[in-house]
């Protein structure tokens, strides 16, 4: 047993370091690891070293300011995630290293009454597919992430009853893919995934405060807080599709009238369109139809942006985020929709957080919640399986 405060112990610590935040950025350079871990560089220069020579980790030559410099990333021997998201209508898929390359991926269409139960089965096929296809033996899954369109119970791990999905409300989605797979599965839900993803891969780069906005067949929000998702203490913080608009508006399906998302979400706008562009209408194609100039998509695209905007002015009141991500099918409709979300973030919002804010559409789009769902094992994984490999190194170097 190490000593607390030993000079063991200490290394360890510094070697745990190391690897997290190679592991949350997919790769750094030694500079970039002394500067994010507050380590000197020939710390760093240390401990890469062994880690290396230990089988973690691996050095690729590259440049940074026009200067050569080494890649760190975690080796491709070290392991593979899984990310799998359902969706209202779909299910996906993804496959990745820990340096996060994503190996494997693929999305299939889902039917939204399926029972819980084969939802489940489809997702345990798919991924045992994939993981086959990847060529990496199946023992080399160290977690899966999973998201789901509606909000977890912190404390019992069940899917509330204004998940997007009928008949799954109380299951519990981490337990029911862990007696499948075999694995460790974090769970939770869409939006916060989404904000991972963009975080991790997209548009949030960067940014430690940001907020995620999903609006599909239902509204949320993922919230990043000092680089982490904040869930709230019930699981349901983000739930932005629940805002009242309009106390004698439309009955939601939470209960409440009025709700933000009887006035965005695919559900209630497409049968504004649907009369006169037909039943088969889709917001992918009312998108489009925008951008090809049809004025009456034109002007729902732009109605919801204004209630969207109502919505991150609240948001922007309330948490102050220094930017906020459009995803779904929206954000293709660029300033179509993004221009009346400023309109009304700038007659809502204090003048102060409106200035501050970054409005910016993600660069991921139906790939950024599995994108998520992968960043979310990394996240939550522990460091010392990945150290088993450096053991003998460090022991011999401490020695």
């Amino acid at each position: 047993m190490e000593t607390p405060g030993s000079q063991s112990s200490l290394h360890r610590a510094n070697l745990e370091r190391v690897v997290r935040a190679v592991r949350m950025a997919g790769s750094l350079t030694q500079a970039e690891i002394a500067r994010s871990t507050g380590l000197s560089a020939a710390t760093v220069s240390n401990i890469v070293r062994e880690l290396k020579d230990g089988g973690t980790v691996e050095v690729t030559p590259t440049s940074a300011g026009g200067r050569r410099a080494r890649s760190v990333s975690l080796s491709g021997d070290a392991g593979i995630v899984v990310g799998v998201d359902f969706g209202h209508s779909h299910l996906r898929v993804a496959v990745g290293n820990l340096a996060h390359q994503v190996l494997a991926e693929q999305a299939e269409p889902i039917d939204v009454d399926a029972s819980a139960a084969e939802g489940f089965d489809r997702a345990e096929r798919l991924v045992s597919r994939l993981v086959e296809a990847t060529g990496i033996e199946a023992g080399k899954v160290i977690g899966v992430g999973l998201g789901v369109p509606g909000p977890i119970d912190v404390e019992s791990g069940t899917l509330g009853s204004t998940a997007i999905l009928p008949g799954w409300s109380g299951t519990n989605p981490a337990d029911e893919l862990t007696g499948r797979l075999g694995v460790p599965v974090y769970v939770d839900n869409d939006a916060n995934l989404g904000a991972l993803g963009e975080l991790v891969w997209g548009s949030g780069r960067g940014a430690a405060d940001l907020a995620y906005i999903k609006v599909a067949s239902g509204v949320g929000a993922g919230l990043v807080i000092s680089g982490q998702i904040y869930r709230g203490p019930g699981g349901t913080a983000g739930e932005i599709g629940h805002i009242t608009l309009d106390e004698a508006g439309p009955v939601c399906r939470c209960g409440n009238r009025g709700c933000l998302e009887t006035f965005t979400a695919a559900r209630y706008v497409l049968p504004l369109l649907q009369p006169s562009h037909g039943p088969d209408l889709t917001m992918a194609r009312v998108v489009q139809l925008a951008r090809e100039g049809d004025p009456g998509c034109r002007r729902v695209i732009a109605d919801v942006g204004r209630h969207i905007g109502s919505g991150v002015a609240n948001l922007c009141n309330l948490l102050n985020p220094s930017r906020v991500v459009l995803g779904g099918d929206l954000a293709e409709a660029g300033e179509l929709v993004l221009g009346p979300i400023r309109e009304s973030v700038s007659r809502y919002a204090i003048p102060s957080a409106a200035r501050q804010l970054g409005l910016v559409p993600g660069t991921l789009g139906g790939r950024a919640e599995v994108l998520g769902a992968l960043a979310l094992v990394l996240s939550e994984m522990g460091d010392s399986t990945l150290l088993d490999g450096a053991q003998g190194v460090e022991s011999a170097a401490i020695a």
